[in-house]
């Protein structure tokens, strides 16, 4: 590599999309459909559910799909500029499409089990002195049944989040 191309890539915005949900429960796995269609289209590449590895879909933007998000993730987020969170909502929004910057900050909740991006975020800026630019698109689920298909009105929805990301991540 030549050196103005190595100074390129050093100073390249690097970029995590991270999905995230239940493969199995119809639009709850809405993450995973635009991590996966993303790899597809803009790469041909796969990426498996739940892999704890960052799949790379170019020089400086990586995907990754899990059931949930952790505290473990802030060791993740602390190497990359941007992060966007794909996730469905079950009305939690009035959007059915809902393209927000985070803020970083500690939001409590009532199931242990559950970590919102902000927190995770918050949480990454205080273990590693860095913390990412966030972004949270979550489209509006309406099927959470035992099911790997996303409902076709969420499809469509995930279609617009899958356009927009390719267009931001140049991908």
């Amino acid at each position: 590599m030549n050196h103005s191309n190595q100074a390129d890539a050093e100073t390249q915005t690097r970029i995590l999309i991270l999905g995230y949900g239940n493969v199995d429960r119809g639009d709850d796995g809405l993450g995973y459909y635009v991590v996966s269609e993303l790899a597809r289209r803009a790469a041909q590449i796969e990426v498996e559910p739940y892999d704890d590895l960052p799949a790379a879909l170019t020089g400086n933007v990586d995907l990754l799909f899990l059931r949930q998000l952790t505290p473990e993730l802030a060791e993740t987020l602390a190497d990359y500029d941007q992060v966007f969170f794909v996730d469905a909502h079950t009305g939690a929004y009035t959007e059915e499409l809902r393209m927000v910057e985070l803020e970083s900050r500690y939001l409590p909740s009532a199931l242990t089990h559950h970590m919102t991006a902000e927190t995770l975020l918050d949480l990454t800026e205080v273990m590693f002195g860095h913390k990412p630019q966030g972004y949270l698109y979550s489209a509006r689920g309406y099927e959470f049944d035992f099911s790997t298909n996303l409902s076709e009105h969420t499809r469509l929805i995930a279609e617009q989040i899958i356009e927009k990301l390719l267009i931001l991540t140049k991908a």
